[in-house]
């Protein structure tokens, strides 16, 4: 097939195309509006050393994981739901904090995702201040020069995690458009066999034609 013979099938078709984009546009955003919106809070702790040498810098990185394996634990997050008067259960907490780790800028990112975003600042805060006295105990059993001090890099944010309208029905459209073309690719292949007139047969055989009888009358 030929550009000209695309064009003409976008002519002849292309609203199949655009009324499933605009029907799968509309589902998520549907959908979109039935979930309870959760938002996602985030509190980055800083580790720093004392002493600006390798070898302490490179010690830091590789504490860096045991920080992390040290607060992501249910014995954390039933002290998280004891000082802040939460109804739920370490473990329920506890899947809901991702923790991860950045060597490269010597950081802890606290993650909270909860429905409530003041609740889930107060979340991710209290978990970064209970890695801050964590290290402030590991500091008093080591040298002064050896310290490597914790501190809250800024104010926990929260932001709009799920559902997002725009996103979701931007994805809709193009999965709409995707299935249209489908459709539409299916529909011609299935009509390229019928012939209508010798337009049709010329295009199917291949061979020019001569003649053609015409329809009988009454």
């Amino acid at each position: 097939m030929n550009l000209l013979e695309y064009v003409n099938i976008l002519l002849r078709r292309g609203w199949i195309m655009l009324l499933l984009a605009l029907v799968a546009a509309g589902s998520a955003l549907w959908l979109g509006g039935q979930q309870s919106p959760v938002f996602r809070a985030t509190q980055r702790v800083l580790m720093q050393p004392t002493r600006a040498d390798f070898g302490l810098t490179e010690a830091s990185k590789t504490l860096l994981g045991n920080h992390v394996a040290w607060l992501d634990s249910e014995f954390r997050a039933a002290e998280v739901i004891d000082t802040l008067r939460l109804d739920m259960t370490p473990g329920h907490l506890l899947s809901l904090v991702p923790i991860a780790s950045d060597p490269l800028n010597l950081t802890i990112q606290i993650d909270v995702d909860l429905g409530d975003g003041d609740l889930a600042n107060d979340v991710a805060r209290e978990c970064g201040n209970l890695l801050i006295q964590f290290r402030n105990e590991e500091n008093q059993r080591a040298r002064r020069e050896d310290h490597i001090n914790a501190r809250l890099q800024d104010n926990a944010r929260y932001s709009l995690l799920r559902p997002r309208p725009a996103l979701n029905a931007a994805a809709g459209a193009i999965l709409g458009l995707i299935l249209g073309g489908v459709l539409v690719l299916v529909l011609e292949y299935l009509e390229s066999s019928i012939v209508r007139n010798s337009d049709d047969m010329e295009r199917a055989t291949g061979i020019s034609v001569l003649a053609a009888i015409p329809h009988a009358e009454g």
